[in-house]
Protein backbone atom coordinates (compact mmCIF):
# COMPACT_ATOMS: atom_id res chain seq x y z
CA UNK A 1 0.00 0.00 0.00
CA UNK A 2 0.86 3.67 -1.10
CA UNK A 3 3.07 5.05 2.25
CA UNK A 4 1.17 8.43 1.45
CA UNK A 5 -2.16 6.82 2.69
CA UNK A 6 -0.86 5.27 5.49
CA UNK A 7 0.98 8.46 6.54
CA UNK A 8 0.62 12.12 7.00
CA UNK A 9 2.85 14.34 5.15
CA UNK A 10 4.65 15.59 8.49
CA UNK A 11 5.97 11.90 9.37
CA UNK A 12 6.84 11.30 6.32
CA UNK A 13 8.78 13.76 6.15
CA UNK A 14 10.36 13.22 9.65
CA UNK A 15 11.18 9.56 8.84
CA UNK A 16 12.85 10.65 5.58
CA UNK A 17 14.70 13.27 8.08
CA UNK A 18 15.47 10.52 10.27
CA UNK A 19 16.97 8.14 7.74
CA UNK A 20 19.16 10.94 6.36
CA UNK A 21 20.45 11.69 9.60
CA UNK A 22 21.80 8.39 9.95
CA UNK A 23 22.90 7.73 6.75
CA UNK A 24 25.14 10.84 7.36
CA UNK A 25 26.14 10.59 10.85
CA UNK A 26 29.97 8.84 9.49
CA UNK A 27 30.08 12.44 8.31
CA UNK A 28 31.19 13.46 11.90
CA UNK A 29 33.44 11.30 13.03
CA UNK A 30 35.15 11.70 9.60
CA UNK A 31 35.21 15.13 9.60
CA UNK A 32 37.11 15.31 13.05
CA UNK A 33 39.52 12.64 12.01
CA UNK A 34 40.01 15.91 9.11
CA UNK A 35 40.56 18.30 11.43
CA UNK A 36 42.93 16.27 13.75
CA UNK A 37 44.97 14.94 10.57
CA UNK A 38 45.21 18.64 10.03
CA UNK A 39 46.30 19.03 13.19
CA UNK A 40 43.78 21.91 13.97
CA UNK A 41 43.40 21.62 17.75
CA UNK A 42 47.32 22.20 18.55
CA UNK A 43 47.23 25.08 15.75
CA UNK A 44 44.41 26.92 18.25
CA UNK A 45 45.69 25.13 20.94
CA UNK A 46 49.87 27.39 20.20
CA UNK A 47 47.76 30.29 19.37
CA UNK A 48 46.58 30.90 22.82
CA UNK A 49 43.53 33.53 22.23
CA UNK A 50 40.58 32.61 20.07
CA UNK A 51 41.66 32.35 16.59
CA UNK A 52 40.07 33.89 13.61
CA UNK A 53 39.30 32.08 10.70
CA UNK A 54 41.90 33.93 8.51
CA UNK A 55 44.18 33.13 11.26
CA UNK A 56 43.77 29.37 10.92
CA UNK A 57 43.91 29.10 7.45
CA UNK A 58 46.95 30.63 7.40
CA UNK A 59 48.46 28.31 9.90
CA UNK A 60 46.51 25.13 7.90
CA UNK A 61 48.74 22.94 5.43
CA UNK A 62 46.51 23.29 3.18
CA UNK A 63 45.72 24.29 -0.72
CA UNK A 64 45.19 27.39 -1.37
CA UNK A 65 42.54 26.51 -3.30
CA UNK A 66 40.78 24.63 -0.83
CA UNK A 67 40.44 27.94 1.83
CA UNK A 68 36.97 28.63 1.28
CA UNK A 69 36.63 25.26 2.75
CA UNK A 70 37.70 25.48 6.31
CA UNK A 71 34.74 27.18 7.50
CA UNK A 72 32.70 24.81 6.68
CA UNK A 73 34.34 21.97 8.04
CA UNK A 74 34.76 24.09 11.34
CA UNK A 75 30.91 25.01 11.48
CA UNK A 76 30.00 21.28 11.84
CA UNK A 77 32.48 20.62 14.35
CA UNK A 78 31.54 23.37 16.52
CA UNK A 79 27.85 22.07 15.84
CA UNK A 80 29.52 18.76 17.10
CA UNK A 81 31.12 20.15 20.18
CA UNK A 82 34.90 20.24 19.07
CA UNK A 83 35.18 23.67 19.08
CA UNK A 84 33.91 26.91 20.45
CA UNK A 85 33.64 30.16 19.31
CA UNK A 86 34.61 33.31 21.42
CA UNK A 87 35.28 37.19 20.98
CA UNK A 88 38.28 38.03 19.61
CA UNK A 89 38.46 41.00 22.09
CA UNK A 90 35.80 42.66 24.28
CA UNK A 91 35.97 45.63 21.65
CA UNK A 92 35.55 43.41 18.67
CA UNK A 93 32.62 41.56 17.73
CA UNK A 94 34.57 39.14 15.06
CA UNK A 95 34.16 35.18 16.78
CA UNK A 96 37.42 33.37 16.72
CA UNK A 97 37.87 29.56 17.68
CA UNK A 98 38.75 27.91 20.86
CA UNK A 99 39.52 24.71 21.99
CA UNK A 100 36.47 22.68 23.84
CA UNK A 101 37.15 19.65 26.49
CA UNK A 102 37.25 17.17 23.66
CA UNK A 103 39.55 19.10 21.07
CA UNK A 104 41.84 19.20 24.58
CA UNK A 105 42.21 15.70 24.72
CA UNK A 106 42.87 15.68 21.10
CA UNK A 107 46.38 17.39 21.39
CA UNK A 108 49.22 15.81 19.47
CA UNK A 109 51.18 15.41 22.33
CA UNK A 110 49.42 15.64 25.10
CA UNK A 111 49.83 12.12 27.60
CA UNK A 112 46.22 11.74 27.93
CA UNK A 113 45.44 12.57 24.03
CA UNK A 114 42.43 10.09 22.51
CA UNK A 115 44.11 10.87 19.40
CA UNK A 116 45.49 7.56 18.68
CA UNK A 117 42.28 5.97 19.70
CA UNK A 118 40.34 8.53 17.32
CA UNK A 119 42.98 7.70 14.56
CA UNK A 120 43.05 3.83 14.85
CA UNK A 121 38.90 3.25 14.95
CA UNK A 122 38.88 4.98 11.96
CA UNK A 123 41.45 3.51 9.84
CA UNK A 124 40.12 1.71 6.82
CA UNK A 125 41.38 -1.66 7.80
CA UNK A 126 38.90 -1.13 11.08
CA UNK A 127 35.94 0.25 8.98
CA UNK A 128 36.37 -2.13 6.10
CA UNK A 129 34.29 -4.68 8.36
CA UNK A 130 31.29 -2.94 8.41
CA UNK A 131 30.65 -3.04 4.84
CA UNK A 132 30.53 -7.02 4.85
CA UNK A 133 27.81 -6.85 8.19
CA UNK A 134 24.94 -8.29 6.36
CA UNK A 135 27.24 -10.78 4.56
CA UNK A 136 28.47 -12.08 7.62
CA UNK A 137 24.74 -12.17 8.74
CA UNK A 138 24.31 -14.67 5.40
CA UNK A 139 27.22 -17.02 6.36
CA UNK A 140 29.55 -18.99 8.80
CA UNK A 141 32.36 -16.62 9.44
CA UNK A 142 33.00 -16.04 13.10
CA UNK A 143 32.98 -12.44 12.17
CA UNK A 144 32.51 -9.48 9.95
CA UNK A 145 35.96 -8.79 10.11
CA UNK A 146 36.75 -12.54 9.28
CA UNK A 147 34.27 -12.23 6.43
CA UNK A 148 35.99 -9.17 4.93
CA UNK A 149 39.77 -9.44 5.54
CA UNK A 150 40.06 -13.54 5.81
CA UNK A 151 41.26 -13.84 8.75
CA UNK A 152 40.55 -12.94 12.50
CA UNK A 153 41.16 -9.83 14.10
CA UNK A 154 43.90 -10.81 15.95
CA UNK A 155 45.82 -12.92 13.24
CA UNK A 156 45.08 -9.60 10.84
CA UNK A 157 47.32 -7.66 13.75
CA UNK A 158 49.50 -10.23 13.19
CA UNK A 159 49.83 -10.57 9.43
CA UNK A 160 49.81 -6.24 9.02
CA UNK A 161 52.27 -4.97 11.05
CA UNK A 162 50.48 -1.64 10.67
CA UNK A 163 47.38 -2.66 11.99
CA UNK A 164 49.34 -3.93 14.66
CA UNK A 165 51.05 -0.78 15.37
CA UNK A 166 47.89 1.51 14.82
CA UNK A 167 45.90 -0.77 17.55
CA UNK A 168 48.80 -0.69 20.00
CA UNK A 169 49.15 2.42 19.62
CA UNK A 170 44.91 3.38 19.91
CA UNK A 171 45.09 0.66 23.30
CA UNK A 172 48.34 2.55 24.91
CA UNK A 173 46.23 6.02 24.52
CA UNK A 174 43.47 4.75 26.55
CA UNK A 175 45.47 2.70 29.14
CA UNK A 176 47.28 5.97 29.89
CA UNK A 177 43.99 7.90 30.82
CA UNK A 178 42.77 5.19 32.80
CA UNK A 179 45.79 4.68 34.62
CA UNK A 180 45.88 7.90 35.77
CA UNK A 181 42.24 7.90 37.00
CA UNK A 182 43.47 4.48 38.38
CA UNK A 183 46.67 5.61 40.00
CA UNK A 184 44.87 8.61 41.50
CA UNK A 185 41.66 7.64 42.78
CA UNK A 186 41.73 3.78 43.29
CA UNK A 187 45.49 3.05 44.70
CA UNK A 188 43.46 0.70 47.37
CA UNK A 189 42.80 -1.81 44.82
CA UNK A 190 46.65 -2.49 44.53
CA UNK A 191 47.95 -2.56 47.83
CA UNK A 192 49.29 -5.39 49.52
CA UNK A 193 49.63 -6.98 46.15
CA UNK A 194 53.64 -8.32 45.61
CA UNK A 195 53.10 -9.38 42.10
CA UNK A 196 49.93 -8.65 39.25
CA UNK A 197 50.00 -9.60 35.85
CA UNK A 198 48.67 -7.53 33.08
CA UNK A 199 47.27 -9.94 30.90
CA UNK A 200 47.01 -8.65 27.30
CA UNK A 201 49.02 -5.72 28.57
CA UNK A 202 50.14 -4.85 24.67
CA UNK A 203 52.99 -2.49 24.76
CA UNK A 204 52.29 -2.25 28.99
CA UNK A 205 51.70 1.36 29.27
CA UNK A 206 48.78 0.17 31.89
CA UNK A 207 51.59 -1.74 33.88
CA UNK A 208 54.04 0.96 34.06
CA UNK A 209 51.98 3.21 35.12
CA UNK A 210 50.80 0.55 38.17
CA UNK A 211 54.58 -0.18 38.31
CA UNK A 212 55.98 3.45 38.93
CA UNK A 213 53.62 4.05 41.54
CA UNK A 214 53.63 0.62 42.46
CA UNK A 215 57.59 0.21 42.81
CA UNK A 216 57.18 -2.71 45.52
CA UNK A 217 54.68 -5.02 42.93
CA UNK A 218 56.60 -7.00 40.30
CA UNK A 219 54.73 -6.33 37.41
CA UNK A 220 54.59 -8.79 34.48
CA UNK A 221 52.93 -7.61 31.20
CA UNK A 222 51.76 -10.83 29.27
CA UNK A 223 50.40 -11.06 25.56
CA UNK A 224 51.67 -12.80 22.71
CA UNK A 225 54.93 -13.80 22.23
CA UNK A 226 54.94 -11.58 18.61
CA UNK A 227 53.49 -8.52 20.65
CA UNK A 228 55.86 -8.13 22.99
CA UNK A 229 59.01 -9.97 21.52
CA UNK A 230 61.02 -6.32 21.25
CA UNK A 231 60.02 -5.02 23.92
CA UNK A 232 62.49 -4.14 26.79
CA UNK A 233 61.32 -4.30 30.72
CA UNK A 234 62.66 -2.20 33.69
CA UNK A 235 63.30 -2.80 37.53
CA UNK A 236 59.62 -3.78 38.43
CA UNK A 237 58.70 -4.26 34.83
CA UNK A 238 58.61 -7.47 32.60
CA UNK A 239 57.14 -8.81 29.05
CA UNK A 240 56.37 -12.38 29.17
CA UNK A 241 54.87 -13.92 25.83
CA UNK A 242 52.67 -16.84 26.18
CA UNK A 243 48.34 -18.13 25.43
CA UNK A 244 46.10 -16.64 27.97
CA UNK A 245 43.88 -19.49 27.18
CA UNK A 246 46.63 -22.09 27.86
CA UNK A 247 48.22 -20.77 31.02
CA UNK A 248 49.51 -17.27 32.92
CA UNK A 249 52.10 -17.07 34.84
CA UNK A 250 51.30 -17.44 38.95
CA UNK A 251 50.99 -13.93 40.77
CA UNK A 252 48.78 -12.03 43.52
CA UNK A 253 46.48 -10.42 40.92
CA UNK A 254 45.42 -10.72 37.12
CA UNK A 255 45.01 -6.86 35.79
CA UNK A 256 42.58 -7.39 32.16
CA UNK A 257 41.45 -3.67 31.12
CA UNK A 258 39.17 -3.82 28.03
CA UNK A 259 40.36 -7.87 27.54
CA UNK A 260 37.18 -9.59 28.26
CA UNK A 261 34.42 -7.68 25.98
CA UNK A 262 36.48 -9.40 23.14
CA UNK A 263 36.08 -12.73 23.35
CA UNK A 264 32.70 -14.80 23.69
CA UNK A 265 31.06 -16.32 27.03
CA UNK A 266 32.91 -19.52 26.59
CA UNK A 267 36.41 -18.26 25.84
CA UNK A 268 36.08 -15.58 28.74
CA UNK A 269 35.41 -18.00 30.93
CA UNK A 270 38.43 -20.20 29.68
CA UNK A 271 40.46 -17.39 30.32
CA UNK A 272 39.01 -16.91 33.70
CA UNK A 273 39.31 -20.10 34.93
CA UNK A 274 43.28 -20.03 34.00
CA UNK A 275 43.33 -16.37 35.94
CA UNK A 276 42.06 -18.44 38.68
CA UNK A 277 44.83 -21.07 38.86
CA UNK A 278 46.99 -18.18 38.27
CA UNK A 279 46.24 -16.47 41.62
CA UNK A 280 45.41 -20.03 43.68
CA UNK A 281 48.55 -21.42 44.87
CA UNK A 282 49.76 -22.71 47.69
CA UNK A 283 46.60 -21.76 50.09
CA UNK A 284 47.13 -17.88 48.74
CA UNK A 285 44.67 -16.79 46.94
CA UNK A 286 44.44 -13.13 44.73
CA UNK A 287 42.25 -11.96 42.95
CA UNK A 288 41.43 -10.80 39.41
CA UNK A 289 41.08 -6.83 38.83
CA UNK A 290 38.75 -6.43 35.46
CA UNK A 291 38.54 -2.77 33.86
CA UNK A 292 35.81 -3.18 31.24
CA UNK A 293 32.20 -1.74 30.24
CA UNK A 294 29.19 -2.85 32.43
CA UNK A 295 25.86 -2.46 29.98
CA UNK A 296 23.10 -0.57 32.03
CA UNK A 297 19.67 -0.09 30.79
CA UNK A 298 19.33 3.54 31.50
CA UNK A 299 20.99 6.44 31.71
CA UNK A 300 21.02 9.57 29.39
CA UNK A 301 20.85 9.16 25.59
CA UNK A 302 24.50 9.29 24.44
CA UNK A 303 25.64 6.79 27.71
CA UNK A 304 23.59 4.38 25.91
CA UNK A 305 24.31 4.89 22.47
CA UNK A 306 27.34 4.65 23.40
CA UNK A 307 27.38 1.18 25.00
CA UNK A 308 25.52 0.28 22.44
CA UNK A 309 28.16 1.35 19.40
CA UNK A 310 30.95 -0.41 21.58
CA UNK A 311 28.32 -4.31 21.53
CA UNK A 312 28.39 -3.45 18.08
CA UNK A 313 31.86 -2.93 17.63
CA UNK A 314 32.67 -6.34 19.34
CA UNK A 315 29.97 -8.09 17.14
CA UNK A 316 32.04 -7.24 14.25
CA UNK A 317 35.64 -7.14 14.68
CA UNK A 318 35.97 -9.67 17.61
CA UNK A 319 33.74 -12.53 19.14
CA UNK A 320 33.07 -10.43 21.88
CA UNK A 321 30.17 -8.07 23.33
CA UNK A 322 29.54 -5.89 25.86
CA UNK A 323 27.97 -7.04 29.17
CA UNK A 324 25.28 -6.24 31.63
CA UNK A 325 26.54 -7.13 35.92
CA UNK A 326 23.84 -10.07 35.68
CA UNK A 327 25.99 -11.44 32.68
CA UNK A 328 29.06 -10.45 34.35
CA UNK A 329 28.09 -12.31 37.45
CA UNK A 330 27.01 -15.45 35.55
CA UNK A 331 30.61 -15.55 34.12
CA UNK A 332 32.77 -15.34 37.12
CA UNK A 333 29.98 -17.96 38.81
CA UNK A 334 31.01 -20.44 35.56
CA UNK A 335 34.23 -19.53 35.73
CA UNK A 336 34.41 -20.76 39.57
CA UNK A 337 34.74 -17.72 41.39
CA UNK A 338 33.14 -17.02 44.69
CA UNK A 339 32.56 -12.93 44.75
CA UNK A 340 33.11 -9.87 42.69
CA UNK A 341 32.54 -5.99 43.81
CA UNK A 342 32.41 -3.29 41.19
CA UNK A 343 33.00 0.02 41.50
CA UNK A 344 32.61 2.86 38.48
CA UNK A 345 35.71 4.95 37.58
CA UNK A 346 35.49 6.15 34.53
CA UNK A 347 32.67 7.26 32.51
CA UNK A 348 30.80 3.90 30.88
CA UNK A 349 33.99 1.53 32.42
CA UNK A 350 33.84 0.30 36.05
CA UNK A 351 36.79 -1.62 37.83
CA UNK A 352 35.43 -5.40 38.42
CA UNK A 353 37.69 -7.23 41.26
CA UNK A 354 36.99 -10.59 41.13
CA UNK A 355 37.85 -13.27 43.94
CA UNK A 356 38.12 -16.72 44.37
Amino acid sequence: MDLSNEMSSANLLQAQAHIWNCIFSFINPLSLKCAVQLGIPDIIKKHGNPMSLSELISALPIHPTKSNCVYRLMRILVHSGFFGRQKLSELDEEEGYVLTDASRLLLKDDPLSARPFLLGQLDPFMTKPWHYFSTWFQNNDPTACFTAHGTTFWDLGYLEPSLSHIFNDSMASDARLISKVVSNEYKGVFEGLESLVDVGGGIGTMAKAIADVFPHVECIVFDLPHVVADLKGSKNLKFFGGDMFEAIPHTDAILMKWILHDWSDEECIKILQRSKEAITRKEKKGKVIIIDMVMKQKGDDQSIETQLFFDMLMMVLVTGKERTEKEWAKLFSDAGFSDYKITPICGLRYLIEVYP
